[in-house]
């Protein structure tokens, strides 16, 4: 039990019915001053803000008794360098497969655009042009989802109701009730035989870089590409090269820098479209967090395991980073 523990919000207590008592709650978005001490949190939920790494990075120093950060994000390849700031035996926890809905909507609606030319016809509306012309579709096209996890099986199987061939690849081959999924040592014999590539992969050694100029460069001619894992998969450069010879055509909800810089290339670059990493911010953001969080304080206060947990800190990160 974890009783009179203290726990820092980005929500309001009355905005998630059914907290469990025993717990001390704070109301805290990142934004405006610490709701109390620092040093008395066990339990921190992130703010969902961009850029949340670097609120965080002025308090977890002073965190003393943290005993668990729980991120609203997918990923945390972010945090990685504030590990040791947190307490040993901090655990933190993401919010894997939460967003996945959202993200795969996302994913599909950008793929769609691009198959279809509908970031070409937005232009030509501006230009109060009518000009029809022969696009392709989905129907009947081979998609490469790299990365099959939440968001990446959900990608999956919205792309089977387009009657795409949709080819799944992870780190590990295996069998699954839907299907067979490749194993990346597949990667660069399939990417030729690709007309899609859908990005949704986590950032981690063996993926940072993972589509660099040499793959991109297996692409077939006209092939699209669509990213909404992180940025760091794909060389930004090598990219910018394939899409201004009109080989490749990109949508990119990330990117490496990101945010992008207002003179980047990639802002007006034809054949490119880019949103700002809003995979995960829809509408249902509050509701489908605050049913998380409802789930995982409920765990907490009953002293049992917490999903998602990825890392519990041994108070050496520090010293490893810095070596």
């Amino acid at each position: 039990m974890n009783d009179g523990a203290t726990v820092w919000l980005p929500y309001r207590r009355e905005q998630i019915p059914g907290l469990p008592d025993g717990l001390s709650y704070r109301y805290w978005d990142g934004a405006g001053p610490a709701p109390g001490d620092p040093g008395e949190v066990t339990f921190l939920v992130g703010p969902p803000v961009p850029g949340a790494e670097r609120v965080l990075r002025r308090v977890l120093p002073h965190m003393g008794r943290l005993r668990v950060l729980q991120l609203l994000s997918s990923g945390y390849d972010h945090m990685v360098p504030l590990l040791g700031a947190m307490p040993a035996g901090t655990r933190l926890a993401t919010a894997r497969g939460v967003h996945r809905e959202a993200t795969a909507e996302l994913a599909v609606t950008l793929l769609l655009t691009l198959s279809r030319g509908i970031d070409r016809f937005i232009t030509r509306q501006a230009e109060a042009r009518w000009r029809p012309e022969v696009r392709s579709t989905l129907y009947g096209k081979r998609v490469l989802v790299v990365g099959h996890g939440a968001v990446g099986s959900a990608v999956a199987a919205r792309l089977g109701t387009f009657g795409c061939e949709v080819v799944p690849v992870a780190r590990t081959g295996r069998t699954t009730p839907a299907g067979h999924v490749h194993g990346a040592a597949e990667l660069r014999g399939l990417l030729p035989t690709a007309d899609a590539v859908v990005l949704c992969a986590p950032l981690t050694d063996l993926t940072r870089g993972l589509f660099g100029a040499d793959a991109l460069a297996l692409l077939k001619d006209g092939a699209l590409l669509v990213n909404v894992a992180r940025g760091e998969l794909l060389d930004t450069r090598a990219v910018v090269r394939e899409v201004r010879a009109g080989r490749l055509r990109v949508a990119l909800d990330v990117t490496d820098p990101e945010p992008l810089p207002d003179r980047h290339p990639l802002w007006h670059l034809p054949g490119a479209l880019v949103t700002p990493h809003v995979g995960a911010f829809t509408d249902a953001f509050p509701r489908v967090t605050t049913d998380f969080l409802l789930r995982q304080l409920n765990r907490y206060a009953r002293g049992e395991e917490l999903d998602n947990v990825v890392v519990t800190t041994t108070g050496h990160e520090a010293g490893e980073q810095a070596a």
